[in-house]
């Protein structure tokens, strides 16, 4: 009886409204793999594989140090369990995320989806 008073109010209780920060979402699944910016005497971009994760499915993802799991809400990243715990990023696209500083600012640290076209 008590599950079908939950389950009754679950249903009338209609669609979530959205959440502080924007919609609740998910990654695209792959490899990202990160970067610092090079310069022009050298290669664009300096790889910086300590950093890199690869997105799962149900909002989780793993590194070489362990599994953990994310939330992303409107576009910003947070790493909410796991080895990246407490790291943030802003979602400049659907493959491309740019470190958030402690001020919530775009950091130098940037990570791309690994495609075909970029391995």
């Amino acid at each position: 009886m008590r599950n079908r008073i939950i389950a009754m109010a679950a249903l009338l209780a209609g669609p979530a409204l959205a959440t502080p920060g924007g919609q609740i979402d998910t990654l695209q699944q792959g490899t990202y793999v990160c970067e610092l910016p090079g310069d022009a005497a050298g290669p664009a971009g300096v790889r910086q594989p300590q950093h890199d994760f690869t997105i799962v499915n149900s909002s989780s993802y793993f590194t070489d140090q362990g599994r953990g799991t994310y939330l992303l809400t409107g576009d910003t990243v947070t790493f909410t369990s796991g080895p990246r715990r407490g790291e943030k990023f802003n979602r400049l696209s659907g493959n491309f995320l740019r470190k958030a500083g402690p001020n919530g600012q775009d950091s130098d640290l940037r990570c791309v989806r690994q495609v075909v076209n970029n391995r």
